[in-house]
């Protein structure tokens, strides 16, 4: 690691500390210590970075702006990427909508809908990056990013770097090729937006932005749904109707306002949400006989 570290500072291509607390990277304000974090200055300089840890064998994992993670105690081994700032630019052109992984996309949807452009009304609310978003298919309000994604750039593991159509990217509920098939790190994407009303369209983001401040504890350190729906059926309904509302483990607690969150409450570790989740499935699996898979991404050393 010592040797990488000296080869990284020479690239001069973004922050580098070793043992980052990566509470300090993540919604929920969970999470130990990163042997390494690096926060590329740009693309080019991202790829410079993942040669070397191919020249070293480094271990890499990727991460956002931390709004569906939840991270170890234990911290992650080997080099944490964080995309940022240096990822955050955006090009519109017509209807092509070109944004780098590291944009915001609360941000994006308030930035195209005051330019008159409809398609991203549905993400108003969605904490997190555009390269979390397309990774996991983020989606509410009946729409998701497989409806509007025209293309999104990726690194793969081995260096490589391609050019995804939506159907390479193959989409399903909460979930990619990224993680099902070919891990890599959306470097940025290509959207289709249509021209609109802006009006309307503004009022159509401001609702569904309301919905979620009146539905959901966005104002807790929380990591959004942790469950995914078991459909037709909902997670945060069956939470609800097995009385587990307000239910706590330490310092995480299942929100008294939706079943389908844990807010840490001040003094939550990881392994206190991870018992939590436990304890709720296992709730839910011999009330109603449903298994609930996690949305939250859980990472780190065990």
């Amino acid at each position: 690691m010592k040797e990488f570290i000296e080869e990284l500072q020479t690239l001069n291509a973004g922050k580098i500390k070793e043992n980052e607390p990566l509470a300090n990277h993540t919604t929920m304000k969970i999470g130990g210590p990163a042997d390494l974090y690096i926060e590329p200055s740009s693309v080019d300089s991202l790829k410079q970075i993942m040669e070397l840890i191919q020249k070293h064998n480094i271990k890499w994992t990727a991460i956002g702006r931390g709004s569906n993670l939840l991270i170890s105690d234990k911290g992650i081994e080997g080099a944490v990427i964080k995309l940022g700032r240096g990822l955050d630019h955006m090009d519109l052109q017509g209807s092509e909508l070109k944004v780098g992984a590291g944009y915001s996309i609360v941000a994006l949807s308030t930035q195209i809908s005051r330019k008159g452009y409809s398609g991203l009304e549905f993400a108003s609310g969605i904490p997190g990056s555009v390269g979390g978003a397309v990774y996991m298919n983020a989606g509410a309000h009946g729409s998701d990013i497989s409806k509007i994604l025209k293309s999104a750039h990726i690194l793969f593991e081995d260096g490589s770097m391609k050019w995804l159509s939506n159907e390479e990217m193959d989409f399903s509920y909460r979930t990619s090729v990224l993680q099902k098939k070919r891990p890599g790190i959306v470097l940025e994407a290509v959207f289709e937006v249509v021209a609109g009303d802006k009006d309307q369209i503004f009022a159509e983001m401001q609702k569904n932005k309301d919905y979620r401040k009146e539905t959901q504890p966005w104002n807790y350190k929380c990591a959004g749904s942790i469950f995914r729906n078991p459909l037709p059926k909902y997670a945060g309904r069956l939470i609800e109707e097995a009385g587990l509302k307000g239910y706590s483990i330490g310092g995480a607690q299942i929100s008294d306002m939706h079943g389908n969150f844990i807010v840490n409450t001040g003094s939550a570790t990881a392994q206190d949400v991870l018992d939590l989740i436990q304890f709720a499935k296992d709730k839910i699996q011999v009330q109603f006989g449903v298994s609930l898979e996690t949305e939250v991404e859980i990472i780190g050393r065990k």
